[in-house]
């Protein structure tokens, strides 16, 4: 199959360079549309492709793709931040992609990896809807943090994109989108009220996000992973304001709409680790541990709450219960998942010196 790469920019010289030498050993067309940039953006790109286009930005990240994707000729449909990297073996993967995808397939979901830590190991990680027929016709919905809806048929596969952000963004855009929606008088749908009230969160308006998340929540109509990350949202909102044991009632609930996820199961942890009650912190990071990621989920996955975070905190706990064989056994491993981490290298000191009376 023969693959366009769309993007949309703006004042992107410092990285755009980066993710479009990634790109042109993928696509068979770069498309790269600017919504109004004041610096080199527009330059570095013809560098890669003469298919550079201008798009007035008009507060809707969902126009502004719709656009990209309807000058894209291939068979199918890829889109890139301009902070996006693929690395050697993950476009190698690609490229293999393009020569067996079945023309079956309609959309391709690929892992989007978006944190890292020192050893550069995904530490937020989920898959995206990344590549589509062009004869299906997809469109983007949603202003601002837009989606396609799934539909026809879908695969997985695992082959990741990495975002690397140099530089943070605008603080408030998000949130002056959804204000802006909100004043013209948009009726949000459950997905919107989400991150609507997950940009109050990051913008520091805790109050403000407790109502939207709670509204949220109370209507029921969100999807299953949006309710469970409304539910760790809302109580870390809760906890900032104050207010742990709401906060801990909004962690239980959410075991209402799935099983326990490592992710709950380690703010729990915490809850009762900050209490000095150790013992029920060790059963809520046992249970983290004993967890298994569903990445295929569509939901936030933090791989971290599934081995190593447990494992860490539960070293500390069976220290300070006096237990220093169990201390030792879950630092180690920890130390299975991130041998270099200096977590791991500090509490194997710490232990040794114990041992040695120091």
């Amino acid at each position: 199959m023969t693959l366009s790469v769309c993007m949309i920019v703006k004042n992107e010289s410092d990285v755009l360079a980066r993710c479009l030498a990634c790109a042109a050993e993928i696509a068979d067309e770069l498309i790269v549309v600017d919504t109004g940039s004041t610096d080199d953006t527009k330059e570095i790109a013809r560098g890669f492709t003469p298919q550079v286009y201008d798009f007035p930005w008009c507060d809707d990240f969902a126009a502004a793709r719709n656009f990209s994707f309807s000058k894209a000729a291939m068979d199918y449909v890829m889109w890139l931040d301009a902070d996006d990297v693929i690395d050697a073996e993950n476009r190698a993967k690609i490229l293999r992609l393009k020569e067996t995808l079945s023309p079956a397939v309609d959309m391709v979901f690929l892992r989007y990896d978006v944190a890292f830590d020192e050893q550069d190991n995904p530490t937020l990680s989920y898959y995206r809807e990344r590549m589509f027929k062009a004869s299906m016709g997809y469109r983007w919905v949603g202003e601002i943090h837009e989606v396609i809806p799934q539909r026809g048929v879908a695969e997985y596969r695992e082959i990741s994109i990495q975002h690397r952000k140099l530089h943070p963004t605008e603080r408030g855009r998000n949130l002056r989108i959804f204000e802006k929606m909100l004043a013209d008088g948009k009726q949000l749908d459950p997905r919107q009220k989400f991150y609507y009230a997950r940009e109050l969160m990051y913008n520091g308006r805790y109050p403000e996000a407790v109502r939207q998340f709670t509204a949220f929540l109370d209507e029921g109509q969100g999807w299953v992973e949006n309710n469970i990350s409304a539910c760790k949202d809302l109580a870390y909102c809760q906890a900032h304001l104050g207010d742990a044991a709401a906060a801990l009632g909004t962690l239980f609930r959410s075991f209402a709409y799935d099983a326990p996820r490592a992710e709950i199961c380690c703010e729990i942890g915490r809850h009762f680790f900050d209490l000095g009650q150790y013992g029920t912190a060790v059963f809520w990071y046992e249970t983290a541990a004993g967890r298994s990621p569903d990445e295929k989920s569509g939901g936030f996955c933090l791989p971290d709450c599934y081995g190593y975070i447990p494992y860490m905190q539960m070293c500390v706990c069976y220290d300070r219960l006096g237990d220093r064989a169990r201390a030792i056994a879950y630092n180690e491993k920890a130390g299975l998942c991130k041998p270099e981490d200096k977590g791991v290298l500090y509490n194997r000191a710490y232990f040794q010196n114990q041992a040695d009376g120091r």
